[in-house]
């Protein structure tokens, strides 16, 4: 029995997580970093303040509505095409909502991004787990991924342009610590 020498899959291991983690960390970014800039928008665009909202919830609504389908295209199409396909589509909708004129159009554009979302996040989960060998070396994947999540969350969160709102605090950082690093007691 002879013993073939494969090639290390590793580097190609940490560029697909760098890109899972990636779409992962603009999908949490992209639904919080919008607080930051709804009062320019709002003046900029002119929209009213009983429709500013729908700039958060279009993106929100889209997401959430279309989780489950995101899903289902990613076993019935292939979890790298729709990966493909949500990151596009998300690319696409973020130009078109950085161009936006009217306040219709940006909010069609968040919409957009939703979806493009929606399909991003299933896929990308799906690749970690079918990507990574089960037990060490998933788990770290899955840390990773987890970790630019919560960065991006507190990245909008304590962004120097917001004004008036709250930051990431050290009391919200610290659950992202490993727990061999907390105090206990």
């Amino acid at each position: 029995m002879s013993t073939a020498v494969l090639p290390d899959a590793r580097p190609r291991h940490r560029a697909a997580l760098a890109l899972l983690a990636f779409a992962q960390f603009i999908i949490a970014m992209d639904y919080n970093i919008v607080f930051v800039a709804l009062p320019e928008i709002g003046v900029g665009l002119e929209f009213s303040a009983q429709t500013l909202q729908w700039v958060v919830s279009a993106y929100a609504v889209a997401f959430g509505g279309f989780l489950l389908l995101g899903g289902r295209a990613g076993d019935l199409l292939g979890r790298r095409r729709t990966f493909v396909a949500g990151m596009t589509l998300f690319a696409l909708s973020s130009l078109v909502g950085g161009l936006a004129a009217t306040p219709w159009l940006l909010v069609v554009a968040r919409a957009v991004q939703g979806l493009g979302a929606a399909l991003l996040f299933p896929a990308a989960l799906s690749l970690i787990n079918t990507t990574f060998a089960e037990g060490r070396e998933r788990n770290r994947a899955l840390a990773v991924w987890s970790a630019a999540s919560r960065s991006a969350r507190c990245s909008a969160g304590s962004s120097p342009v917001r004004s008036g709102g709250s930051r990431c605090s050290w009391s919200t950082c610290r659950c992202a610590r490993p727990a061999r690093w907390r105090r206990s007691g």
